[in-house]
C-alpha cells in the first residue's frame, strides 16, 4: 500500500511560501491559493486531493494568512490524519491540527467536561457488543452472533443520525432501511443499552460526538472559546459526513465561513453508517458565493483503467451520478483491463493466485498488488490459494504495523542504542551512516540485509524490520546529520499517528477497507449478481451505492486491473450465477443493460484476458495445457448428500454427520506439518490447513489418487508432500515408503 503521490518519505521543506506551490497543476494551485471564504473541492479518484488541501494549508501558513494553531483539518481515519500531519510537517506547516472528527471532539470534551458538567469524563466504552448482548437479554430478545453484530450497527446508525430509541422504527421506515430484526425490538434493545451505559458510568464512540454537540449547544461560552481557538476548517472526504458530524462542524464554525471541504459523491460507500453526500452536493446552496474547484486530472491510473471507471459511472443513476466527475488520465498507456470467468470459486481463487505469482515474477512487487472482495468471508479461499503458490500476503485490517511484536522490540532496541550512542559499541561506531546503525542494531537479533527464503512468519518479521531500515534511509537523506535519537523520536510520532511504512506482501481487503489506498495491480474478485450488488441491496439507491463500491475498487488500480467471477460456488455445481450487472456493456461481448434489468446469464464462452482469449477456468488459450476437467459434484461420504459449504467439501462430509477421525494419525500429521513449516520457514497453514489435515485423518487415503481428491491437496502439494502423507497414513515414518511402522505410542 502506498500513498497517492510518489515522493520520498522525507522531502526537503520548501524554502518559501511560493515554493509550496511548485509542482501543482492549475486546478490544484487554484485550491491552494483560495484562502478566503467557503471553498468546495470536487475531487475525483487519484486527482491529488490530499496534495491540494495540504498545500493550501501550508501556503496559507507560510504566507502568514493562517496561523498554524488556528487551523483544524478533519478526516475520517487515523491513518489519513497521520498522513496529513506528516505532509504538513514536510511543507513547513507543523503545528496544524489534523484529526478525525472523533479525536478532535474527544479532546475538546475531555478539556471542557469539568467546567461544563463537573468531575471527570466518563470512561470510553471500547466494545459495544457485550453491552448490547446484555441489553438484549434484559429485553428477552435472543441474538445470535450475526444478529448481535447487526443490531450493534443499527444502534450506531441511529446515534449518528440523531435518532433516539422511541423514534427508531419510524426512522427506519422513512429511510427504507432494512432492519435485521423487528424495528420495535431493536428500539427496545437500544433503549436498554443506553440505560445500561448510564448505570455503569460509561460512554460509547458516538456519545463523544453527541456530548460535544450538547456542550457546544448549551454552553455558548465554551463554544466561543473553541471558535477563538479554531478559525479555519478543512474537511476531507466530505461525502462521508453524517448528520451528527455536520452538526458538530456547524457548531465549530458558528457564523463564520472559513471552510474548505473536499469530496467526491461518486465515492459515497458508507451510507450504512449514516454517511450522506447531501452535505457536499448542497454546499453551494448553503454557501452561494463559494469557490468551487473540480479536480479531474487522474495521476494514479492508466487511460485504460480510467476509461473503465468512467464507463462504470456513465450507467449510474440518481443524484450522486448527476454530479459525477469525468476523469482524464495523466499517465502513459497500459494494458487493457482483464475479464476472467471461472467454473467455480476455488478455480477463481487458484487462477487469481497464479496470475499474482506471474505478476511478481515479471517484476511487480508483492506489496503493490491487492485482491479486493465484497465481504471479508471471501478472503479464506484467496489466503489458501496464495499460500499454495508461495506468495506472501497481508490482511488489511489485521494487526497494525506498530503493534507487531518485532516492531515493538525493534523500537526498544533502537531506544536503548540511542541512549548508549557514546561510541563504545563497536558495531555502531563502525557504521557509516544512520541506516547502517539501524542495520547494526537489528543484526543483534539475527536480521540480515538479505531476505530469508520462502514466506511465512520468518519472512514477515524480516519485512517489518526491512521497512524500518528503508524508513531510516529516507530519514537520513532528508535530514543530514540526524542521529539515532532523532530517528527514535520520528518513530514515536509515527506510532502515535499509525503512519506505518510499507510492508511487502499482497494485500487482501474488502472493497470498503480499500478506500483511500492504491496499488499497481488490483484483482476485483467474486463479481456476481448477489455479491456485487449484494443480495440485500433492494432499493435503487442501495444498488447505486454498490455500483459506487465497484467504482472505488476499479480506481484503486494504477496499471493492472483484473475483474473476475465464478459461475458456481463449489466444484461441480450448476453454473447458474451471472456476472455483475455493473459489467454489462463494459466487458467484451456484453451489451449495455436495459434500465433496471440485470443482464441474462450466457454460456461460458471465451473471456478477454489482456490481449488473449481466456477459456473457462481462466487459462489463456495460447498458454500452456488445456483447463482441467470439470469437477464432479462433491458428495458426503457418510450420507451421500451433495455438498456446497466449502468446509464440508474439504472434509467430504456434512458437519453433523459422524466423524471417522483417526486421532493418532491426526496427531502425527500435526507434528509432521510443524516440522515441515519450520524447515520451510513458513506458517503451518502454508503446508496444509487444519481442515485439510482433518480431512486426511478422516479419509486415511492409501493412494495418490485417493489423496488428490481431498480439497486442499493440489498438484504441487501432492508432489511435494504426498509421499510423506501417504507414509503417515500407512503407519510408516515419512521419507521412506517401506520404513518401519509407527507404534501407537508415537
Amino acid at each position: 500500500m502506498t500513498p497517492a503521490t510518489h515522493t520520498t518519505l522525507f522531502p526537503q521543506v520548501p524554502e518559501t511560501a511560493d515554493a509550496v506551490l511548485d509542482g501543482l497543476d492549475p486546478e490544484q494551485r487554484a485550491v491552494a491559493t483560495a484562502l478566503g471564504g467557503p471553498v468546495c473541492v470536487l475531487a475525483g479518484a487519484g486527482t491529488g486531493k490530499t496534495r491540494a488541501i495540504t498545500h493550501r494549508i501550508a501556503y496559507g501558513v507560510r504566507s502568514g494568512v493562517l496561523q498554524p494553531a488556528s487551523v483544524l483539518a478533519v478526516t475520517f481515519t487515523n491513518r489519513a490524519a497521520g498522513e496529513m500531519r506528516g505532509r504538513l510537517r514536510e511543507l513547513g506547516a507543523a503545528g496544524v491540527q489534523a484529526r478525525t472528527f472523533h479525536s478532535a471532539a474527544l479532546r475538546q470534551l475531555q478539556y471542557f467536561w469539568p467546567k461544563a458538567v463537573g468531575g471527570e469524563l466518563p470512561r470510553l466504552l471500547e466494545r459495544k457488543a457485550p453491552f448490547v448482548s446484555e441489553a438484549a437479554a434484559r429485553c428477552r430478545v435472543r441474538l445470535d452472533r450475526t444478529e448481535l453484530r447487526d443490531t450493534t450497527s443499527e444502534i450506531e446508525w441511529a446515534k449518528v443520525t440523531q435518532t433516539v430509541p422511541e423514534e427508531y422504527p419510524a426512522a427506519v421506515a422513512r429511510s427504507s432501511r432494512e432492519a435485521p430484526r423487528d424495528p420495535a425490538e431493536i428500539a427496545k434493545v437500544y433503549g436498554v443499552y443506553e440505560q445500561l451505559k448510564r448505570e455503569r458510568g460509561v460512554i460509547d464512540f458516538e456519545d463523544v460526538l453527541l456530548l460535544t454537540v450538547g456542550v457546544l449547544q448549551d454552553r455558548n461560552d465554551i463554544a466561543e472559546t473553541v471558535r477563538r481557538q479554531y478559525q479555519h476548517f478543512v474537511v476531507d472526504e466530505y461525502q462521508d459526513v453524517s448528520p451528527l458530524q455536520q452538526r458538530l462542524l456547524e457548531l465549530w464554525l458558528g457564523e463564520r465561513d472559513s471552510l474548505c471541504v473536499v469530496g467526491d459523491a461518486s465515492q459515497t460507500i458508507y451510507s450504512f453508517t449514516g454517511a450522506t453526500p447531501d452535505h457536499l452536493l448542497d454546499f453551494r446552496t448553503r454557501h452561494p458565493g463559494a469557490t468551487v474547484v473540480r479536480l479531474v486530472r487522474d495521476y494514479r491510473s492508466t487511460p485504460q483503467v480510467v476509461r473503465l471507471a468512467n464507463g462504470l459511472l456513465a450507467q449510474a443513476r440518481g443524484r450522486a451520478a448527476d454530479h459525477r466527475l469525468e476523469l482524464v488520465s495523466q499517465r502513459e498507456s497500459g494494458p487493457e483491463p482483464v475479464y476472467a470467468e471461472f467454473a467455480d470459486e476455488p478455480a477463481e481463487a487458484e487462477g487469481v493466485a497464479r496470475r499474482v505469482r506471474d505478476l511478481i515474477a515479471s517484476g511487480v512487487p508483492a506489496g503493490r498488488i491487492a485482491v479486493l472482495y465484497r465481504i471479508n468471508a471471501q478472503s479464506e479461499g484467496y489466503e489458501q490459494a496464495l499460500a499454495d503458490v508461495g506468495v506472501p500476503y497481508q490482511l488489511r485490517g489485521a494487526e497494525r504495523f506498530f503493534e507487531r511484536p518485532e516492531v515493538r522490540e525493534a523500537q526498544v532496541l533502537l531506544r536503548g542504542a540511542a541512549r548508549a550512542a557514546d561510541g563504545t559499541d563497536p558495531r555502531l561506531a563502525a557504521a557509516e551512516d544512520l541506516a547502517g546503525q539501524v542495520r547494526a542494531v537489528f543484526s543483534t537479533r539475527g536480521w540480515t540485509p538479505e531476505p530469508p527464503a520462502g514466506s511465512g512468519a520468518v519472512r514477515d518479521r524480516w519485512e517489518s524490520l526491512a521497512a524500518l531500515v528503508r524508513l531510516a534511509e529516507d530519514f537520513a537523506r532528508s535530514r543530514p546529520g540526524a542521529t539515532l535519537a532523532d530517528l527514535v523520536t520520528e518513530l514515536q510520532e509515527r506510532t502515535e499517528a499509525q503512519h506505518a511504512p510499507t510492508v511487502e506482501g499482497v494485500t487482501l481487503a474488502s472493497l470498503h477497507a480499500a478506500k483511500g489506498l492504491e496499488w499497481d495491480a488490483v484483482f476485483l474478485v467474486g463479481l456476481t449478481e448477489g455479491m456485487l450488488p449484494i443480495t440485500y441491496a433492494k432499493t435503487d439507491e442501495q444498488i447505486e451505492e454498490e455500483r459506487r463500491l465497484l467504482y472505488v475498487g476499479v480506481t484503486r488500480a494504477r496499471r493492472h486491473l483484473t475483474l473476475s467471477w465464478a459461475l458456481s460456488r463449489a466444484p461441480g455445481g450448476r453454473p447458474s450465477r451471472r456476472p455483475s450487472r455493473f459489467l454489462s456493456g463494459l466487458r467484451p461481448g456484453s451489451t449495455a443493460p436495459r434500465a433496471g434489468a440485470p443482464e441474462p446469464a450466457g454460456p461460458m464462452g471465451h473471456v478477454s484476458y489482456g490481449s488473449g482469449a481466456y477459456r473457462p477456468g481462466g487459462r489463456p488459450a495460447e498458454d500452456g495445457p488445456a483447463p482441467r476437467a470439470r469437477r464432479r459434484p462433491a458428495r458426503c461420504r457418510v450420507c451421500g448428500r451433495t455438498l456446497t459449504d466449502a468446509g464440508e467439501i474439504k472434509l467430504l462430509r456434512c458437519e453433523d454427520c459422524p466423524s471417522e477421525l483417526d486421532e493418532g494419525l491426526h496427531e502425527r500429521l500435526l507434528d509432521w506439518r510443524a516440522e515441515q513449516a519450520g524447515r520451510l520457514g513458513q506458517p503451518a497453514f502454508c503446508v496444509f490447513t487444519d481442515k485439510t489435515l482433518l480431512a486426511i485423518a478422516e479419509a486415511v487415503p492409501g493412494t495418490e489418487a485417493e489423496l488428490s481428491v481431498i480439497s486442499g491437496v493440489g498438484r504441487r502439494k501432492l508432489g511435494e508432500f504426498g509421499a510423506d502423507v501417504l507414509a503417515l497414513c500407512a503407519g510408516r515414518e515419512p521419507g521412506s515408503r517401506e520404513g518401519p511402522e509407527i507404534s501407537p505410542e508415537k
